[in-house]
């Protein structure tokens, strides 16, 4: 992200090939002559963010390295009871059109959709993409995803601290994602959340309460951890 030599050789050379769009980080280009050829090679639009290549996340080597992320969890509220009501394939729909919406709002906020597990969707947000201010852009995804999907009850949070980011797991089952206390800590303050909630971690919140202001503070205290942590709670 900062000086990565071979990171810097690909843009150098991809960015004067046709045509956009393009990987924001490589620069490879997707359409035209230029994205047939690297597309071939590997370069296509990635799954966890259509703007970066898969060469750029999706086949990175194992190993990874711990830097400063934001991590955005949002869960559907009362879930169980809405599957009980409903046949499969209803309740099928209702979280696929949940993921789709989801997985717009965090790439809208140049995130990556890291995870979709059950009824909850997890978002990273690392500075390589969306620049120095990853931050704020985590605590901004968690507020719109919070409205995105109207008739689905949603608890969100956002946190962000120094994670263990890379490519985890062996063999055939490895995935790009993000490990650590911030990382658990947001998982944590999600399952706070009431429907119609964000909980943002206090130092977040400070990033975006000229624009939201009203929040409630709140000292929380989670389950497994000794320390608890300073939040803030918007009812949107």
């Amino acid at each position: 992200m900062e000086g990565y030599e071979p990171l810097k050789q690909a843009q150098r050379v991809f960015r004067h090939l046709p045509h956009d769009p393009r990987c924001k980080l490589c620069r490879s280009p997707f359409a035209g002559i230029g994205g047939k050829v690297f597309g071939a090679m590997g370069r296509k639009p990635s799954r966890k963010n259509p703007n970066l290549c898969q060469s750029c996340f999706d086949r990175l080597p194992d190993g990874g390295i711990e830097i400063d992320v934001g991590v955005v969890f949002a869960d559907v509220r009362a879930s169980t009871a809405m599957a009980e009501g409903a046949t499969a394939s209803d309740f099928a729909s209702v979280l696929n059109r949940f993921y789709a919406t989801a997985s717009d709002v965090l790439i809208q906020h140049d995130g990556l959709v890291d995870k979709l597990i059950g009824d909850e969707v997890m978002g990273l947000f690392v500075s390589g993409l969306p620049g120095t201010d990853h931050r704020r852009k985590a605590a901004l995804a968690a507020l719109d995803l919070a409205t995105s999907v109207p008739d689905v009850p949603l608890g969100v949070a956002a946190n962000a601290g120094i994670a263990f980011v890379g490519n985890v797991g062996s063999g055939a089952v490895r995935d790009f994602t993000a490990l650590g206390d911030a990382v658990n800590v947001g998982a944590r303050l999600q399952s706070h959340a009431a429907a119609g909630e964000v909980v943002l971690a206090a130092d977040l919140y400070a990033l975006v309460v000229a624009d939201h202001p009203g929040a409630r503070s709140e000292t929380v205290k989670l389950r497994g951890r000794s320390e608890p942590v300073e939040v803030n709670v918007l009812r949107i």
